[in-house]
């Protein structure tokens, strides 16, 4: 990769972006983002000739790194001979990029339905139960992120869907397991397994069974904080959902095509849902693409009646061109494989021997390449870190910590008070081991705020 150091051009870009750009989630006047001249890999550099360690994988997509030689000259390929075309046509990339997909979902969800990204998959997933059930209501946990369009901001459990909901989306947020901060007082993962499945039919049972069109869940929330779910809890949902005529949707945008060490998260507990919702690590996000994986019942539904839904953009050419060239990439080099190895001989007790080392971090979880640490001020009493969707002075320990990350040439994923690990899936086990290291460092800042 070749840094060079072009200080001007990159108050140029930093200029235009703060005259022009209006960014997500932001205070406008409170942030300054990074003009980034490159990325390679693992990698991205700025202007500065500074080089980051991309342990965040921008927003958990990049699984194949950053300018994939292959999905580039894909993209390049069809850009010169066809950049564009309705989603009513039948393609021949679009038919390959949905047969490789339908390939390797679980059961048979065989039938592709494409989106620009996750969020719209959700929405798209959601209209498909409702009128597949003839039913409104749609449970989803408060520990979750489903992407920020009408339906899905209002399926999210996290903070970010308060200054969005109208309170009238049909939607019932209940508790998913949490072994460690568990609101059933569960001793065990076994406890909390079966104690969270009888709190949510007991949530089904008040709404009334047959007001609820689906449960939607990430098959291992992301954003949220990396959570496992524990042995048997899909396969009770999914028995759940079967005996009461619910549809089961997983969301796998971020879980999904290798991040987990598996080409699906569902493929760890044997689980197939009725509709299934992917994006990011599709294409690694080279070009929006995000879908529904949709089984054969729910298909059957619209064999005669239209689906009322779509996009102009489904099933773009250069998207489903990234897409085929990304899993066909992933497939010949064993991308799925390298990602599970990583977490079970490297990840995995690389931040084991941090928590051994380091009184702040009261959990690690994950698999694959998605880890979290949990941060803690007192390992006994589990008090966070910081305090829930904490912000301004009683945040300061996480941005501390993140900050520590980047002068050391590491870029993390922080949310609250976790600190995500979740680098592309093809790392080399040396840059993992790299930013192990300066995780170590800046940890040790963070003992600081420990009692």
């Amino acid at each position: 990769m070749s840094i060079s150091v072009d200080s001007a051009a990159g108050q140029a870009v930093k200029a235009a972006d703060r005259a022009h750009v209006f960014h997500s989630w932001s205070a406008q006047a409170l942030i300054d983002p990074l003009a980034v001249a490159g990325a390679e890999g693992s990698y991205f550099w700025d202007y500065e000739g500074n080089r980051f360690l991309d342990f965040s994988s921008q927003l958990v997509n990049t699984n194949i790194g950053h300018q994939h030689p292959k999905v580039v000259a894909a993209i390049q390929e069809q850009a010169g001979k066809l950049c564009t075309f309705a989603p009513a046509f039948a393609l021949d990339v679009r038919s390959e990029a949905a047969r490789l997909i339908a390939e390797r979902t679980p059961g048979d969800l065989d039938k592709i339905f494409f989106t620009n990204g996750g969020a719209e998959a959700n929405e798209n997933a959601i209209r498909m139960a409702r009128l597949h059930t003839g039913r409104q209501k749609v449970l989803s946990t408060y520990r979750s992120y489903h992407g920020a369009t009408a339906n899905a901001i209002a399926l999210t459990g996290d903070p970010r869907r308060w200054a969005n909901e109208t309170g009238v989306s049909g939607v019932v947020h209940f508790w998913g397991p949490y072994a460690y901060r568990s609101n059933f007082h569960a001793e065990n993962e076994a406890q909390e397994c079966e104690r969270a499945l009888q709190h949510l039919e007991a949530t089904i049972a008040f709404e009334g069974p047959q007001t609820v069109a689906a449960i939607i869940l990430e098959t291992v929330v992301g954003t949220a904080g990396i959570l496992v779910p524990p042995a048997g809890y899909l396969a009770g949902v999914r028995e759940i959902c079967d005996r009461y005529g619910i549809v089961f949707i997983l969301d796998e945008v971020m879980a999904g095509f290798g991040r987990t060490g598996a080409w699906f998260a569902a493929d760890h507990w044997g689980v197939t849902p009725d509709l299934l919702t992917f994006a990011k690590g599709v294409n690694s996000g080279y070009v929006p693409l995000g879908g529904v994986a949709i089984s054969g019942a729910i298909a059957e539904t619209f064999a005669e009646r239209p689906f009322p839904g779509g996009l102009t953009y489904s099933g773009h050419p250069l998207a489903c061109a990234s897409a085929v060239a990304t899993i066909n990439a992933m497939a010949e080099e064993g991308i799925v494989e390298h990602a599970r190895q990583l977490g079970e001989t490297v990840i995995g007790p690389g931040l084991r021997e941090l928590a051994d080392r380091h009184p702040v971090i009261g959990e690690v979880r994950g698999l694959g390449v998605f880890w979290a640490l949990e941060l803690v001020r007192d390992r006994t009493t589990r008090e966070p870190l910081t305090p829930y969707n904490a912000a301004g002075a009683a945040a300061a320990p996480m941005a501390e910590l993140a900050a520590a990350c980047k002068q050391r040439g590491l870029w993390p994923f922080v949310n609250m008070n976790r600190l995500h690990v979740v680098p592309p899936c093809n790392s080399s086990e040396a840059e993992v081991k790299e930013g192990l290291a300066i995780l170590d460092e800046v940890l040790s800042i963070a003992d600081a705020h420990t009692v």
